[in-house]
């Protein structure tokens, strides 16, 4: 395997920024110190100037394969998101088929093993009726168990009381959930149809998909955890009402609840569906800036553990018809941690609070194996970024199959240079070395 040298780097990790070297050996981070000598690399990067971060680790992506590979697949949204510094993933399970038995999850993994060019997992996906399946997983393996409490894409939707209840006083295995109530959200739609038929204004989008659908379910499912002792994590956090329903009197590593916010809900706000349309029809919805303000302070005062990217592409073709036709979701994770660095720029998180968000709370929370942090023996994902490089997102320099993004047009300050999945520079300053796939993660959970 490569050895690799990075010189002269501003190494952010662990709350602290220190200029430094890192030697990478055998897929492992060797040594950080000052300035390293009587090391021999095959590969020496000048990182002068530059930022060196663990690799991001996005718990939430939908990757689309099998079955809908014509918007999205394995290969193509890995190469995006190694390009976008993320290291590690952990997909969703509504595909077709969707992953509710252990060897369709199984199949899965075998695919990523020959198509993903950064790390992977894959979640469990819960029906009202797969539950001997669900305690089956060895959770040394797979990263979760999604819920779908609201109906998405592939509609997994657990509504069920007593199957809900089951999963959370039986599954010791970490639960992750999709919080919208159903019943709200239905009565919401058929409201607003009355009125305009299928051609809903966009702007309606999280009136129909509300504030008090995400927190009615979020929490139900916070009380079901507390009544329980399950270990939950409530994803996408979209309201400021929702954070209240979290703690952080806890250090991370004793919370058995914890929650997620993601990139689209710190950036966009409702003022955005005039100019965005459906390119930003999420769920849950993009909603008001009071909104998107409280979760971001959500997440600078610990209620929000991780921030990631739900990132679910569609076609262009797909997401240009009517209101209740235009699927939700969109492409995120080539430009999640750009994005995140303007908002460094903009005074509103710092560095440290980005590494911390992305990289070391999602390896705590779901207790990774030896990723997530620049240590001596950890894996070396890393990423290495100049935060003085200007640039513009185009149709030209978009790697998502789908071939378009929410941020198109937006100059972004930051630019990634290069990134290393497990000791392998998979991709410097526009090219990629695809010599080698990424790894399955392990997990180091007490069984």
């Amino acid at each position: 395997m490569q050895k690799i040298l990075i010189r002269n780097a501003n190494i952010v990790n662990e709350g602290k920024i220190n200029a430094g070297d890192v030697f990478i050996e055998d897929g492992l981070i060797f040594v950080v110190g000052g300035k390293l000598s009587g090391y021999s690399a095959d590969i020496e990067i000048d990182g002068t100037g530059k930022y060196l971060l663990p690799g991001l680790i996005d718990d939430q992506v939908h990757f689309r394969e099998p079955g809908l590979t014509h918007k999205a697949d394995i290969y193509t949204e890995s190469k995006a998101a190694v390009a976008g510094g993320i290291t590690s993933y952990m997909e969703m399970p509504n595909t077709d088929p969707q992953s509710i038995t252990l060897d369709l999850l199984e199949d899965k993994y075998k695919l990523a093993s020959e198509k993903s060019l950064a790390n992977y997992s894959f979640y469990m996906g819960a029906t009202n009726d797969n539950i001997d399946e669900l305690l089956a997983v060895n959770p040394n393996e797979v990263c979760g168990i999604k819920v779908f409490q609201g109906s998405s894409t592939g509609n997994m939707l657990v509504d069920n009381p007593e199957s809900l209840k089951r999963i959370f006083r039986d599954c010791e295995l970490l639960i992750a959930t999709h919080s919208e109530n159903d019943d709200i959200i239905k009565e919401n739609l058929e409201k607003y149809k009355a009125e305009y038929g299928e051609d809903i204004p966009i702007q309606f989008h999280p009136r129909i998909r509300s504030a008090e659908a995400c927190y009615d379910a979020s929490k139900k499912v916070v009380d079901l955890a507390r009544m329980y002792g399950s270990k939950l994590h409530v994803l996408h956090i979209s309201t400021k009402d929702e954070v209240k329903l979290f703690d952080n009197t806890l250090p991370l590593e004793e919370k058995r609840i914890t929650a997620e916010a993601c990139i689209h809900h710190l950036w966009f706000s409702d003022e955005d569906y005039e100019s965005k349309g459906t390119l930003i029809k999420w769920n849950p919805a993009v909603k008001s800036k009071s909104d998107r303000e409280g979760v971001m302070q959500g997440v600078l005062d610990n209620f929000i553990d991780v921030i990631a990217t739900d990132h679910a592409p569609h076609t262009l073709k797909e997401k240009d018809q009517p209101y209740t036709k235009a699927p939700s979701g969109g492409p995120l994770v080539q430009h999640a941690l750009v994005a995140l660095l303007e908002l460094y720029h903009e005074k509103k998180i710092s560095l440290e609070e980005i590494v911390q968000k992305t990289s070391h709370n999602v390896s705590t929370l779901f207790e990774i194996e030896n990723r997530g942090f620049i240590r001596p023996s950890y894996y070396a994902d890393l990423v290495l970024v100049d935060l003085d490089d200007t640039w513009e997102v185009n149709r030209e320099n978009i790697l998502y199959k789908c071939g378009w993004s929410p941020f198109e047009h937006q100059r972004f300050r930051s630019k990634v240079t290069h990134t290393i999945v497990s000791g392998h520079l998979v991709y410097e300053n526009g090219t990629f070395d695809e010599s080698q796939k990424g790894s399955r993660l392990k997990f180091s959970r007490k069984q």
